[in-house]
């Protein structure tokens, strides 16, 4: 028995040896993948993250960084086309707005079909007890056609940053509303004719969807509906025309006064660098941006005492109300082509993995154990490096390393993300949910059949088309809101607003 029982355990371990060898000689799965590329983060392809992930892994993750201004588009047309260039996966996507109709006519894997090939978001969504919450991604045929990024609790990540230096030899106390805010900025603009006191990142969206809740409405290519141009009313939990409605009216003859007097920076769309160099040197005072620019904004400026802070949402006519956030976000979508792969399974499971297995959760976040951290006990004690980065230890890790991207990190723990932070931070953090509900949640896309969310895509295309238009010139003066606003309404009206919000009341899942 003894000799039997020897045998067997060299067998085993030689089928081991030899299973584990074959493995090593296995060359790494290609997986192509879109990303969303910011321009405040630009993706380098040498982040260490990334050639861990891929060596523990064995993948070849071959990413294509598209620039955030043109993603949505890009996206569009691959689902749609499915031509060569269609990559395996696209990250940083959902199936809201007009990807739906395309998910529902065949574009997109569902993901919902085979549950037992992602264990490790199934294990991620009962860890964070998101089982109802994810359900209510799924789209009109019952299934679920994206892995969506998973947060245990929403938290207060970027908002109003200012110079609170300025503020303090002013002796002006910290802003509580956008009155408050316009108040400081003309102070500012007198004091310093050349500059436009409140500037932009990236694009003008950013300020838009971190201030439009203020007034009780979410449009635009980041409204909260993800509709473009409906609203959603958080009382009855209905859409309504938010485009064409009073608050948005009363929110773009605000941000138009600002313009007009010159507050508020006429370059909507510019890069990081472009940024920095305006609050670097006085030409701009503030922004909406996020806590992690502040140490890097600070560092590249010369002015003596420069002290930039975020602050917790101001309140408008609808409240103070920051930019809606759901403890779901933007994740992975397969494209139908992907399905074509003879690996498609195992393409399925290593993306499964690489993104929402604990560890990978873990590396993602703050890096690999021995290299950026070490443990303390259940203490995290990030390296002296990182430890001494001016810009701070977020922002460090985010360049060096691609920790805490939002494009890639698809598991959000909010204590570990604390860890990164300074106090300063906790405390606004503290001070915001302290407020009540600031952020509020990010409602379900309607639960379409196939032709509807067609006929949906088709009008959201049309109305954002005509809508973004209006907008800019509302906002610059070329459209006057007092004498134009009536033909504008009209022109909505014709391009099929009214069929627009009807459908998605009707498919209101929570109805």
């Amino acid at each position: 028995m003894k000799k039997f029982l020897s045998l067997f355990l060299v067998t085993a371990m030689l089928l081991s040896l030899c299973s584990f060898a074959a493995m090593a000689d296995e060359a790494p799965i290609k997986i192509s993948i879109y990303y969303s590329d910011n321009s405040t983060l630009p993706f380098r392809a040498d982040w260490r993250v990334i050639s861990y992930l891929q060596e523990k892994y064995n993948v070849d993750l071959q990413f294509e960084p598209i620039p955030m201004t043109d993603y949505s588009t890009k996206v569009t047309n691959v689902l749609t086309t499915q031509g060569d260039d269609t990559p395996d996966v696209i990250l940083g996507t959902s199936t809201s707005g007009g990807n739906a109709s395309l998910a529902l006519n065949g574009a997109a894997y569902a993901v919902s079909a085979n549950p037992d090939w992602t264990p490790n978001f199934n294990a991620r969504v009962a860890e964070f007890g998101l089982e109802d919450e994810v359900n209510t991604r799924k789209l009109g045929d019952g299934n679920l056609y994206y892995l969506p990024a998973l947060y245990d609790i929403p938290f207060y990540d970027g908002g109003l940053i200012l110079r609170e230096d300025y503020l303090a030899a002013k002796g002006s106390e910290a802003p509580k509303t956008f009155d408050d805010l316009y108040a400081i900025l003309k102070a500012y603009k007198e004091d310093y004719p050349e500059s436009y006191p409140l500037t932009t990142i990236v694009r003008l969206s950013v300020l838009q969807r971190m201030t439009m809740p203020s007034w009780g409405v979410s449009v635009g290519v980041n409204g909260a509906t993800g509709t473009r141009v409906l609203s959603w009313d958080y009382d009855t939990k209905t859409y309504f025309a938010g485009a064409i409605s009073e608050q948005y009216k009363e929110y773009v003859t605000f941000f138009n006064k600002l313009y007009a007097e010159g507050l508020l920076d006429p370059e909507f769309a510019q890069d990081d660098a472009s940024t920095t160099r305006k609050l670097a040197t006085g030409l701009a005072m503030a922004t909406y941006g996020y806590y992690d620019q502040i140490g890097g904004w600070e560092q590249a400026s010369e002015i003596e005492g420069i002290k930039l802070n975020m602050y917790p949402s101001l309140e408008g006519p609808g409240g103070a109300h920051h930019q809606p956030k759901s403890s779901t976000g933007s994740g992975i979508l397969f494209p139908a082509k992907t399905m074509q792969r003879p690996d498609f399974e195992q393409v399925v499971r290593k993306i499964d993995e690489i993104f929402f297995s604990e560890e990978a959760a873990k590396v993602w976040c703050i890096g690999i154990e021995g290299e950026t951290y070490t443990m303390d006990g259940d203490k995290i004690v990030f390296s002296d490096e990182i430890l001494a980065a001016p810009e701070g230890i977020y922002k460090y890790m985010q360049n060096a390393y691609g920790c805490g991207c939002d494009g890639t990190q698809l598991v959000w723990y909010n204590a570990r993300e604390m860890t990164k932070y300074d106090e300063n931070y906790a405390e606004i953090n503290a001070a915001v949910a302290a407020m009540g509900d600031v952020i509020q949640y990010v409602p379900a896309t309607p639960a379409f059949d196939d032709e509807v969310a067609e006929e949906v895509a088709l009008l959201q295309t049309t109305l954002f088309d005509a809508f973004n238009v209006w907008d800019d010139g509302f906002l610059r003066g070329t459209k006057s809101i007092e004498n134009d606003w009536d033909q504008f309404v009209q022109e909505m009206k014709d391009l099929g607003i009214e069929k627009f919000l009807a459908l998605h009341n009707e498919y209101n899942i929570y109805k």
